[in-house]
């Protein structure tokens, strides 16, 4: 699990909490019809605005935000160094036995394209266009999260109109005014809640994320059209690095 967003949901959601406790207890803070109008008016709304798929494929990588544990990058150098010190004493050829064996379909497609003889350029423009579509899915992935968090506080709008339409309907009820005024204000608090705590921070994780598997990836591609070409392993490990920043580059010829 990340860390980062296991502590960062800790503390944003127990500090919240806690100051709830500190001013009177939780369940003044829950209602059932301030809820419906905010999280299943806000779930038809982005419904509404993508197709179904779209919308239940970015629900389905919100494991990605806790889950994902991205590769480190300067493994990606180590291990191509490792492959073209194999290929240039064994031939290229020798990789095949690897490729059997690699847990990433990226690198696998990559080394078996070289492995089979593609020229560097078609390579470079296959594995680039399968960037490009990755890149695609992931920025739909988080602008979805990203309009759910601009439709979470809007939702909370509707609903306090709501409580203060039926709140001055029933001015002559005191008994009716409490609980007009609760729907009122909590649904701009459920709407806030769901949009900082919730939306905003997943679609922004999902952009790091992203922002991460994409480099990855483009170190690879860098990596097997090096291969292809017959590189030295220096020469290699030399281009991989320059994806890092200064303080991370360790080389293994040193």
């Amino acid at each position: 699990m990340d860390i980062a967003t296991l502590l960062g949901t800790i503390s944003a959601f127990g500090l919240v909490i806690l100051a709830i406790f500190m001013g009177g207890g939780l369940s003044l803070f829950i209602n059932p019809p301030s809820l419906m109008i905010v999280v299943g008016g806000t779930l038809g709304a982005t419904m509404i605005n993508y197709p179904l798929r779209d919308v239940l494929g970015a629900l389905t990588v919100v494991k990605n935000v806790f889950f994902t544990k991205p590769v480190p990058i300067g493994k990606v150098a180590g291990r191509f160094v490792t492959y073209a010190g194999k290929a240039r004493r064994e031939g290229i050829l020798s990789l095949e036995s690897e490729v059997q064996s690699m847990p990433d379909d990226f690198l696998k497609k990559g080394l078996q394209l070289s492995i089979d003889g593609t020229e560097p350029h078609s390579i470079q423009e296959i594995l680039e266009t399968e960037i490009d579509f990755l890149r695609e899915r992931h920025q739909l992935g988080a602008e979805i999260f990203t309009t759910m968090g601009s439709f979470a506080p809007a939702l909370g709008m509707i609903g306090t109109l709501i409580g203060l339409v039926q709140m001055l309907q029933s001015m002559d009820d005191p008994n009716s005014i409490g609980p007009a005024m609760a729907v009122a204000l909590l649904t701009t608090f459920y709407g806030s809640v769901l949009a900082n705590l919730v939306f905003m921070p997943i679609a922004g994780k999902l952009r790091t994320r992203s922002k991460e598997e994409i480099l990855i990836k483009e170190m690879i591609v860098q990596g097997v059209i090096s291969l292809s070409r017959g590189d030295n392993p220096r020469l290699i490990e030399q281009k991989l690095l320059s994806f890092l920043a200064p303080k991370f580059r360790e080389s293994a010829f040193n």
